[in-house]
Order: structure tokens, then sequence, then C-alpha cells
């Protein structure tokens, strides 16, 4: 590969944001090991299973993708080292990624369930009107980005479970609707602390994002109400779905850390803290989600263990 080429594939690369990618591969990882779990006790087959994982990766980076293509000049002021402002790669490239990444998401989906499919395709129109119209014309535009992200879980939800619509399966699960509420509302805080980050740029261009609009001091407590809701519904859901002690002692240990890095923003309304924030709370999700699923895996497990040494 020559230099220019090795530049390429690093500009690529770096378009599906890297940093992101914990948050991005354990939320679908965790989402359809919890349906298969929830709803018949045990593990999912590894095929479907990787298959979900991936084309869930593929739907959430293609709006990444998208998204900058239509920040080119925001991201010249606050971010000019990413690729597109750089000129590491030019706009058309950057769209036949996304594209590419679409696509790949798209047969992963159809493959799996005509439902997922409807999900995924749900959640791309509402990722474009959030970059291409809402972000422009509102500062409410995360509502937009919060519905489109919420639908990404649901969505591996039925691959692995279908809910008897367009294929056969058991139904919605109470769980799964509690998932897909939890991400919503969580990204509502996770995408405004972005934004905050953003503020200078989105000003300069006239952007009326909520930090933009408002301020920063106004948006860190908005986000601090959302990100307690999300918390809330994380126990709720290990409720719902019949979690262990593992995860939620991992729930309560990281969201109780996470609404102190809330409070601390709130005291310290900055773009620089509210960046820094942002990558706080992808790492809560990590984690969150990570614990997720080795309790699942531990419980699945055992659930296995137990009849054969005679103990069930």
């Amino acid at each position: 590969m020559t230099n220019q080429g090795f530049s390429d594939f690093r500009a690529y690369i770096e378009l599906l944001r890297p940093p992101l990618a914990p948050m991005d591969i354990a939320m679908p990882a965790a989402s359809a090991l919890l349906a298969v779990y929830a709803v018949e006790g045990t593990l999912p087959p590894l095929i479907p299973f990787v298959i979900a994982v991936l084309g869930s990766y593929c739907a959430i980076t293609s709006s990444y993708v998208y998204n900058d293509c239509c920040d080119i000049e925001v991201d010249k002021v606050g971010m000019p080292c990413r690729p597109l402002p750089s000129a590491k790669l030019n706009k058309r490239q950057a769209q036949s990624w996304s594209i590419f990444l679409f696509l790949v998401a798209l047969s992963a989906a159809l493959y799996l369930n005509p439902e997922s499919f409807v999900a995924l395709v749900a959640a791309t129109i509402l990722a474009s009107i959030y970059s291409a119209w809402a972000k422009r014309n509102t500062p409410f535009s995360w509502i937009f980005v919060g519905l489109s992200y919420g639908l990404v879980p649901l969505g591996v939800w039925l691959a692995m479970e279908p809910a008897g619509i367009l294929k056969a399966g058991a139904g919605i699960h109470p769980a799964s609707l509690i998932l897909a509420a939890m991400i919503c509302i969580t990204d509502w805080g996770f995408t405004n602390c972005d934004a905050s980050r953003d503020v200078e740029g989105d000003r300069r261009e006239g952007i009326p994002t909520t930090p933009a609009t408002f301020g920063i001091a106004v948006t860190a407590k908005m986000v601090a109400l959302f990100w307690l809701a999300g918390i809330a519904l994380s126990i709720a859901l290990g409720l719902a779905s019949g979690l262990g002690w593992f995860y939620f002692i991992a729930a309560i240990v990281s969201g109780g850390w996470l609404l102190s890095q809330n409070q601390d923003f709130v005291r310290h309304p900055t773009a620089k803290r509210g960046e820094q924030f942002f990558y706080q709370s992808a790492n809560y999700r990590a984690w969150l989600f990570a614990a997720l699923i080795i309790d699942v895996l531990l419980r699945a497990i055992l659930l296995q263990a137990l009849p054969q040494l005679g103990w069930l």
C-alpha cells in the first residue's frame, strides 16, 4: 500500500469515530444477547449474532459519516483536523463510504428480519433529517437523533426475537421498549454534550443548536435530567429482563459516577468540559453494556450448568 493509500485508509477509519467504537459495538452486542436471554433464557446462535452486531455498527457509523458530510464548514472551525475539513478525503468519497456502510446494514437487516429492516429505514430517515435539516433549523434537533439511535437496539432485538408482525415471533417484550427508551433519552444528553463542544463553530455558521441558542449552562442542566432518566431506565431494564446482581451493581456504580461528572459539567459549563463529558458518557455506555453482556453470559452458563450438576 502506498503512503497515499495508507493515508486514505486511515481517513476512512477516522470517519467511523474510533473513540466511540466500544460503545457502538457493545450496545448492539448487549441488545442481541439480552433479547434471546430475556425471551428464551439462552444465548443466540453465533452467526445471526455476529451479523446483527456488524449490521448495527455499520448503520451507526454510516450516520456518523453522513453527518460529517453535512458539517464540513462547521468542522473547519471547531474540528479542522477531521478528514473532510482537512481535505484528507473529499465529500464524494465520504458519501460513497456512508452509502456502502448503509448497504451492509441494509443487507444484514433484510437477512435477519424484515422488522429490523423497517427499524433501520426509520432510523436512517430520522438521522438524515437531523443532519441535513433539523440541525440548521431548530435548537431541538437532538430529538431526531435520539429517536433514531433508540431504534438501533430495538432493531437488533427484533433481529434476534421477532415481534410477530412481519416474521413469526413471540411478540414485543417490555424490556425491548425500555431499552429503546433508555438509548433514546440518554442520546439526547449525549448529543447535547457533543453540541456543547462545537458551540463556537455552530454560532459562527448560524446553526441554532441548544448550546448555541440557550447557552452551555442551560444545556448542562437539561443533560442532567436526561441522564437521570436514562439511569433510572437502566435499572428498570434489569428488572424487566431478569438480569442479576452483577449488572445491577455496575448500573448503580457507573450511573452514580456519570451523574457526578454531569454535576461537574453543571458547575463548569464550558465547551472543553462538554467535550470531556461527551467521551465520559460514551465510556459509561460501553461499561454498562459490557456489564450487561457479562451478566447475561454468566447467568446463561449457570442455567445450563446447574441442572447437569443436579442443583436444579
